[in-house]
Order: C-alpha cells, then structure tokens, then sequence
C-alpha cells in the first residue's frame, strides 16, 4: 500500500457514520481488552464516538459537519496503543452531541423537551444552563441542535440506550481493576478546541496556549503522584503542560475518583492544533508524534500505577 493509499485509507475509517438508532444501540461503545492486564490503569474516552443515528440527523437543525466539531476527534485511536500496552480501553461509539456521557444523567434542561421531565433534573447546573447538559442543546459555536423540542421519552431512552450501558461497562472496569490490583487509575482521555474552551461552558474566544492539561479536581480525584508522574512525562517531550485550568474535571472524574477507596481519575486534556485541521477535522502530521506521546503516557502511568499498588 502507498502513503496516500494508506492516507485515504486511514481518512476513510476515522470518517463520521450514520448507523439506526437499533443498531448504534446494540454496540453504544467499544471495549478492548488487552491479552493480560497488565497494571491497574484503565483507558476511556467518552467523547470521541462518531456514529450518527440516523434518527437524530432527522432531529437536529445543524450539519453534520457543525456536530462533528464538538467531537473529541480521533482521541480513542491517539490511544489505541493501550491495549497492546496490558490498559483494557473503553471508547463511547454514539457522539456527545446525542448524548454526553461525561455528565451526570440529571443535568438535563426541561426547556428543550415538549413534556414535563419526571425527576431528578438537574436543570441549574451550570453545565445545563450553558447548554451543555447530558442530553445537550448547543453545538460547536454555541449553535442550537434542534429546531423543535423534544419528546418527554426521548431523554429516557437515550440515557437507557446508550449513557447507562457506557457507565456500566466503565463502572465493572474500574471494580475488576480493583480486584485484580487492589486499585485502580482510569485515564479519561479528552481533546481541547484550541480556540476556546467553549464545551465546558467557558466562552472565551482565546487561543488555548497549552498543549496538555491534567484535571483532577484539584487533587481530590487522583493521587498527586499520579498527576506528577503524567505531568512530567509529557513535560519531558517538550510539551506546555498545565493543571486544572481550564478543566479541573468532568463528571467522571467527580463522580469515579475516589482516591481514599483505591480509585484515581485523571482527565487529560489534549490540544486539537497538535494532531488535527480544525476546520476540515483531518489529521494532521503531528498525528503520529502525538500518538508516540501518549504512548510513553500509558507506558510511565501503568509503571507508577503499579507502584501504588505495592504502597498500600
């Protein structure tokens, strides 16, 4: 195969798709497992699913080509060396614009839906108010999705079809790490518009001077060696690394990081402008170097994951 036959053929699967809504339901994620599981780190990326339903692009007022850019492109084949590394990887397939697994599933907003949500909703969380709740009303550039509310059983069939399953599948990840090593260290694996941080509800328009940042909510998600370890594997490779700012952590690491109870979450943030066009989300050749930086990510967060386990 040439280069631009391999190049085509590498644009071709990292391509959105349109899928029914039965079918997308039937597999809302993909799990690799490595051979043997090498160490306690476990791998997700909730927000790289580029699989339309059919049945939303009917719904949705925008372009595809609008709601691609809310994804985290590309991010679960930046990666996809975990597996082969002995870190099982759990990527969401369904896109966050349909629904959003990185939110509680209350944080929905009652003004996009025709009927009364039945309880709990979370309609006053901040994430909700700017748009960007479980079931989300804004796209890329704060656009509108849907030119019509929704049905009432639209939100629960969504969290059904494909949210819960998503959190069941990282939920038995993070219980069988647990078992197998005594803890566990998930790496939720996320990208950053390089223009703004628009998807967290934060609007500025200001260039992203950064090229990684490490959420971990403050330090109550995650060990602080941890975050030490990555921050300083990355900052090796000549990356600008930064904590916390702007992403402290999303409802994955809230929620799952429990580092008392042997469960560390840390939210890695990558910049876009180091792998991608943003305009054409096409990779780009800084694609390859990225990957060989998360490569060495994996590579020192399973050897210090392992010395956590031989600290308890």
């Amino acid at each position: 195969m040439n280069d631009l036959t391999a190049r085509q053929a590498n644009l071709a699967d990292l391509a959105a798709r349109r899928a029914s809504l039965a079918d997308l339901a039937s597999r809302p994620f993909e799990l690799t497992q490595p051979a043997r599981q090498l160490s306690p780190l476990v791998l997700a990326s909730p927000h790289s699913g580029r699989i339309y339903p059919e049945e939303f692009a009917k719904q949705s007022c925008l372009a595809e080509v609008v709601l691609r850019q809310s994804e985290d492109c590309f991010i679960d084949r930046l990666v996809a060396a975990g597996p082969m590394l002995g870190a099982p990887l759990l990527s969401a397939l369904f896109p966050r614009v349909f629904v959003d697994p990185n939110r509680e599933p209350s944080e929905l907003d009652q003004e996009m839906f025709a009927e009364r949500l039945a309880p709990p909703v979370n309609a006053t969380s901040p994430r909700v108010l700017a748009g960007l709740g479980v079931i989300p009303r804004l796209a890329a550039n704060e656009q509108e999705i849907y030119a019509a509310k929704l049905p009432q059983a639209e939100a629960q069939r969504r969290l059904d079809l494909f949210y819960r399953p998503y959190h069941r599948a990282l939920s038995d990840l993070v219980a069988a790490s647990k078992r197998q090593f005594g803890v566990c260290v998930l790496l939720d694996c996320h990208s950053m518009p390089s223009a703004g941080a628009w998807m967290d509800g934060l609007h500025s328009r200001q260039r992203i001077d950064v090229d990684y940042v490490l959420g971990d909510c403050f330090g109550s998600s995650c060990a602080e060696r941890i975050t030490a370890a990555a921050e300083a594997c990355l900052a090796e490779r000549g990356a600008k690394v930064r904590r916390n700012n702007p992403y402290s952590g999303g409802y994955v690491a809230q929620a799952y990081g429990r580092p008392a109870q042997g469960v560390h979450v840390l939210q890695l943030e990558i910049n876009r402008a180091l792998y991608m066009n943003e305009t054409t989300l096409e990779p780009t050749a800084g694609f390859a170097a990225v990957q060989n930086v998360l490569k060495l990510l994996i590579e020192r967060l399973s050897s210090t994951a392992l010395h956590l386990v031989k600290a308890a």
